[in-house]
């Protein structure tokens, strides 16, 4: 056996990849949470079928996880990955074309059999017609040596035996890079402590993937990534699902009042109905509607009793929710809608992200029924994106869209887990006593007399004794909250609608412009950020001064935004989608911004946007 040598390295992308039944999204997410132990940046792609199980060893069925892991600031998950552990052959045909030349490629050679090879078109092995001589390749036996690390364990069928081959590949990979193990073992002692045979099993497999590693002499080193500088406190590793549940329960918290979810389940934002379902202990109710229109309806209807109305889903559920977020609109309470996107139309890619609804939320409903948008950035921003989006519509008493994506709500990153005292203060102002007195003097209550500055009408809540008032959708009269079909009573009302929306409070559009000389800004909104914050930082190390600006309030817009449009020769905008908010900048600034559009439901790449901004550069010279 030859000696094992350490090399340092400084980043590392690893995609595992294999049918949807070989666990990778659950050996990425162990990978994952083990790294973000050891204290490297990372940044996750889960890349998985939308059908519960999809056909196996067949190309729509190859399910994946990509890692970006390094010691310094993570901004992606990388354009491609560096070791490809491929389970079977669509796994490898799926990848390979990711993959570059001379980057390590790990395949089970069990699973390479003249059936599953001819399920993707193989009409040979490639393990054996020398087309993967391009690449270091390390074929293992992942299959049959798990079975037979496994022999010990009668009780299971070589069937249970096999599905631990993904724990193997995991004990494999976090011995070349020098991962601990001990949270994955504290893992499966949780996950399968009911079953003592199956938790053995699949301990020993990780074992035996490690000891694999330490002893083939395929594997001739390991690797080490340092943890990346950071500043103190306590981190934990987040997805944007999860940040924003998080998020949504500090700010009810805050804000003193109770949280209640109404939410139909859709891909991708169940897990937000999940991870807020496991709180009630901090005054969360969750109710699972039967439908996406019940769902908003149980959320409005809490806000009106009091509490934080929130309904979450995603682009299909904004138009069956569409009528009820315009009755809030007309009741001016506050609800926030969250929307996790994903391709369209229809059904579309469920499991695929795209930011496919930014026109649906500004103008998917019947008349003039305005509505403030806020847009995550990254997953751990998902947290703060949550807090603003409920200071908003508590503070200003109408509905809010939070917008996130796939990317986000499935991506995960280290997240510096704050002090709770140190969030904001979220002052809801309830009602508690009549508000003005009528012609004979006597105190009355008048549910539409305004804030006079942020325009809010007051939110009293149901049995507060003096503060009965009429509800419904039919147009109010000002003050009152009559009944009015008076055609100049509607109009005031509307202007007056739209003109709390356009007050809310957002802070100016910070650019990032390090030379302030740049001609070229590139402008991003939602889960952009990462690859457009990467793209910019390429640009700028081949020495181009270029400014990057990203986008967080959608409306209303930041104040300076057309100041700081009208301040380049050239505008770029990046988006998952045809060109949504290029649209509405052309209108609103008559600004001829640059568009550059994507829908492959996939995140844009690092050198795709550096190869655009430089291009535009070289343009305008």
């Amino acid at each position: 056996m030859t000696s094992k040598t350490a090399q340092t390295l400084d980043r590392v992308v690893i995609r595992f990849a294999g049918d949807s039944g070989d666990g990778m999204q659950l050996t990425g997410d162990r990978f994952t949470s083990e790294t973000a132990a050891v204290g490297n940046d990372l940044s996750t792609l889960p890349n998985f079928p939308a059908e519960i199980r999809a056909p196996q060893g067949t190309l729509p069925g190859v399910s994946s996880f990509q890692l970006h892991f390094a010691d310094h600031d993570v901004l992606t998950p990388g354009d491609a990955p560096d070791v490809l552990v491929a389970m079977n052959p669509a796994a490898l045909k799926a990848n390979l074309g990711d993959l570059p030349r001379g980057a390590v490629l790990i395949v089970d050679t069990d699973e390479f059999t003249k059936r599953n090879l001819a399920k993707v078109g193989y009409a040979a092995s490639p393990l054996d017609d020398g087309s993967l001589d391009s690449w270091h390749l390390h074929p293992v036996a992942l299959t049959s040596i798990t079975v037979e690390a496994l022999a010990e364990y009668g009780g299971l069928s070589r069937k249970e035996k096999e599905r631990a081959k993904n724990m193997f590949a995991l004990g494999l990979l976090s011995w070349m890079y020098t991962r601990p193990t001990d949270g994955t073992k504290s893992f499966l002692t949780k996950k399968f402590g009911a079953n003592p045979e199956l938790l053995a099993a699949n301990l020993t497999a990780l074992e035996a993937g490690w000891s694999y590693g330490e002893t083939t002499e395929d594997f001739a080193s390991t690797y080490v990534v340092g943890p990346a500088p950071m500043p103190p406190g306590t981190y934990r590793n987040v997805t944007g699902n999860t940040a924003l549940a998080l998020g949504l329960v500090a700010a009810a918290h805050r804000a003193g009042r109770p949280l209640v979810l109404g939410s139909y389940p859709i891909t991708p934002a169940s897990d937000i109905l999940h991870a807020l379902s496991g709180m009630k202990r901090h005054g969360v109710t969750t109710v699972q509607a039967e439908d996406e229109i019940a769902g908003v309806g149980i959320a409005l209807g809490a806000s009106y009793g009091g509490a934080v109305g929130v309904t979450t889903t995603s682009g299909p559920g904004i138009a069956l929710k569409s009528e009820t977020i315009g009755l809030a609109v007309s009741l001016e309470l506050p609800l926030v809608v969250v929307d996790i996107q994903r391709g369209g139309p229809s059904t579309g890619l469920p499991t695929k992200t795209e930011q496919a609804d930014l026109l649906q939320v500004m103008f998917g409903r019947n008349g003039e029924s305005p509505v403030p948008v806020v847009a995550a950035q990254t997953p751990a921003d998902c947290f703060a994106a949550a807090l603003d989006a409920v200071r908003m519509a508590t503070t200003y008493r109408t509905p809010v869209v939070l917008l996130s994506d796939g990317y986000l709500a499935n991506g995960s990153e280290p997240w510096s887990v704050p002090d709770v005292a140190d969030l904001p203060a979220l002052d809801v102002g309830l009602a508690t006593e009549p508000n003005a007195t009528d012609d004979a003097g006597e105190p009355v209550f008048r549910p539409y007399l305004r804030d006079p500055e942020t325009l809010a009408r007051p939110w009293a809540v149901p049995g507060t004794p003096g503060l009965e008032h009429r509800i419904g959708g039919i147009e109010k009269a000002d003050v009152t909250g009559d009944i009015s079909y008076d055609p100049d009573n509607h109009d005031r009302m509307v202007r007056l609608r739209q003109a709390k929306v356009d007050g809310i409070t957002v802070p100016d559009l910070e650019v990032d412009d390090p030379t302030g000389d740049a001609r070229v800004l590139v402008l991003g909104w939602g889960s952009t950020y990462g690859p457009v914050a990467a793209a910019t930082r390429t640009v700028r190390n081949a020495g181009s001064a270029i400014a990057r600006a990203h986008l967080r309030h959608l409306n209303p817009f930041p104040g300076n935004l057309g100041d700081v449009l009208r301040r380049y020769d050239r505008v770029v905008v990046p988006e998952m989608n045809t060109g949504q908010l290029a649209l509405l900048l052309r209108a609103k600034y008559l600004v001829d911004v640059r568009s550059h559009t994507s829908v492959r439901g996939l995140p844009f790449t690092t050198v795709e946007l550096a190869d655009v901004l430089s291009t535009t550069l070289e343009e305008i010279r």
